[in-house]
């Protein structure tokens, strides 16, 4: 048996005011997707603003529904649309807030493991490291500068290619 030791890395703030202006920026507009969530069933309304290459900004909100695994996550809202319209174009970060119904969330929001997937698919599809900033509604901020570090061992199209004839 050989023991293996994953070290993960990422940056944290305590206030937006240490962010650059397009961190801020971009955290600010998923603060603001939040706001306008469908989210009648689990009362956790979470925003998602991503920013592409060329400079535009996507977002995305939860989406629930009564038969719950219709609904989808913010983070998956925005990817997908962002990817639908402008699939010519890289994502280069993705920030994630969200608003709590019984007080104020106070420690950085993550995404689930299913938009964890689909941001090591956009991660994947466009060959560049995607940029994940973290917030509650207030409170310390994380970054992580790749996906790898919010999922370790991966399951990617290389690992695809590995195995299979797909290329």
């Amino acid at each position: 048996m050989k023991k293996h030791k994953i070290t993960l890395s990422f940056l944290e703030f305590k206030s937006v005011d240490e962010l650059n202006d397009d961190d801020r920026q971009l955290l600010l507009k998923a603060k603001e997707a939040a706001k306008n969530a469908y989210a009648p069933y689990s009362k956790f309304k979470v925003g998602a603003a991503l920013r592409l290459a060329n400079g535009m900004i996507v977002i995305g909100n939860n989406q629930e529904n009564a038969v719950y695994p219709v609904g989808l996550c913010a983070e998956r809202v925005a990817l997908f649309s962002a990817q639908a319209n402008y699939p010519d174009q890289p994502i280069v970060a993705l920030a994630i807030s969200a608003i709590g119904s019984d007080g104020k969330i106070m420690q950085p929001v993550p995404p689930c493991g299913s938009c964890r997937q689909a941001m090591i698919e956009a991660e994947s599809r466009h060959k560049q490291p995607l940029r994940v900033i973290m917030q509650g509604e207030e409170g310390p901020i994380i970054i992580s500068e790749k996906m790898e570090n919010l999922m370790p061992l991966i399951f990617a199209e290389d690992f695809l290619a590995k195995y299979t004839d797909f290329e």
